[in-house]
């Protein structure tokens, strides 16, 4: 017994694309409305304008750093355990803090005057010098 598998019709010679068309449609759509929430992880840099005027000496809290670790609050030295308090104390309605740190200062110095800010709920600033400032552009 053997099968006859002949048959009369001739095979399809076109190829519908509709349907690859609606597959490819759908996918750049997705593409695109996903890619909008995917985070851009970089370095965001605001670059001070130089026409803008600084702000007075009223509107913010000043905090310096030596290069040897002294801290002041207002021109006025304190310990590093006290900085919390000397900076609450000169509050008087202040939202802003502003640090001017030496170059040489250590980073853990920054740290425990940007976590001061914080937990005082101060909006944190940190002054450069803009002679010495460099232009980044990534």
């Amino acid at each position: 017994m053997s099968l006859n598998f002949t048959t009369q019709r001739t095979p399809l010679k076109t190829f519908s694309q509709a349907g690859l068309a609606d597959i490819v449609f759908l996918l750049l759509i997705f593409f695109l409305l996903t890619s909008s929430f995917i985070p851009q992880f970089g370095i965001e840099v605001t670059l001070p304008r130089t026409q803008a005027a600084a702000p007075t000496t009223s509107q913010y809290i000043s905090v310096a750093i030596t290069s040897s670790g002294t801290f002041f609050v207002e021109q006025q030295q304190v310990s590093r355990d006290g900085l919390i308090n000397a900076i609450q104390q000169s509050l008087d309605g202040r939202t802003v803090l502003v640090l001017r740190a030496d170059e040489n200062s250590q980073i853990k110095h920054l740290a425990t005057v940007a976590s001061a800010a914080r937990a005082l709920n101060l909006r944190f600033l940190m002054a450069t010098d803009q002679s010495s400032a460099t232009r980044f552009n990534p």
